[in-house]
């Protein structure tokens, strides 16, 4: 052990005067090294993001903020680091983007009512409409999933096309304000937006044909409470099917109460093609 300890002892200081520069010499190589490394690797990452900032119509200040709005939980290696996915950005862009959808719909329909402004902003700012919209970018291909999320491939692209779209809006909110994130959506929702609407199905009626599809008895709705005087009531109700969760609604009627009850449900249960007409 003790022939050994000097050549350890050796070893190490010599790796230290490897490390030293010579007198009147800067010791560069190695800083070289990890620079082209660096440079090569944010090279490679730059045409990628040019290209989405390309089609999205936004150069980002903050890179960060891009990647992040495309990042699935699934591709975290923690998922204790969920604040590291999209989720946050896709809280915030959904906000963003029903502010600046209805500013439009207060300027472009200055005689529409707020009930039917309101059926306009829900059918504009739907997952859906949002999927649409990340479609028409190309952005399906750019989203970042992890072994669990590449395991239900398309399924999964799908499903949350409408959630990176709105992260995108709160990412350019972030990034560029308000002006910059009202630019992206003034760009993608103005022609879906005047658009004759699209008539939507009562609530009831789509999550009977719904439950039907899955073998279950139509749906019950009860009232749970009745509040308010009695020339203006107000009512609570739950809709029930069997093994699932209750959904409740309020209304001012039982019937209005009910198609809210069902809406969501519709909503909590992903069953598309359903929405409230009043």
């Amino acid at each position: 052990m003790n022939d050994d300890t000097p050549d350890i002892q050796t070893s190490s200081l010599a790796g230290q005067q490897s490390q030293e520069p010579e007198p009147g010499r800067e010791a560069r190589p190695a800083k070289k090294k990890r620079s082209k490394a660096s440079s090569k690797a944010a090279a490679a990452a730059k045409p990628a993001h040019a290209e989405i900032e390309a089609r999205i119509g936004h150069n980002f200040a903050d890179p960060n903020l891009l990647m992040t709005a495309f990042t699935h939980v699934s591709a975290l290696k923690s998922q204790r680091k969920r604040t590291e996915s999209y989720q946050r950005l896709e809280f915030l862009g959904d906000h963003v983007l029903g502010l600046i959808v209805s500013d439009m719909l207060y300027r472009a329909f200055p005689n529409a009512d707020e009930g039917e402004l309101s059926k306009r902003l829900a059918e504009l700012v739907r997952k859906e409409s949002c999927a649409d919209v990340a479609k028409s970018l190309g952005l399906a291909e750019d989203i970042k999933l992890g072994a669990v999320g590449a395991s239900v491939g398309a399924r999964l692209r799908k499903s949350v096309l409408g959630d990176v779209c709105e992260a995108v809006i709160g990412a350019i909110y972030l990034d560029g304000g308000y002006t910059a994130a009202a630019e992206f959506v003034t760009r993608n929702w103005t022609e879906r937006m005047h658009k004759p609407r699209r008539p939507l199905r009562d609530p009831k009626t789509v999550l009977q044909e719904w439950a039907q599809g899955k073998g279950l008895p139509t749906p019950v709705y009860r009232e749970v409470e009745r509040t308010g005087p009695h020339h203006d009531p107000q009512f609570r109700v739950a809709v029930d099917l069997p093994g699932l969760a209750p959904a409740e609604g309020v209304g001012g009627s039982k019937r209005a109460a009910e198609k809210v009850a069902a809406s969501v449900m519709i909503e909590r249960e992903g069953v598309s093609g359903g929405g409230n007409d009043g």
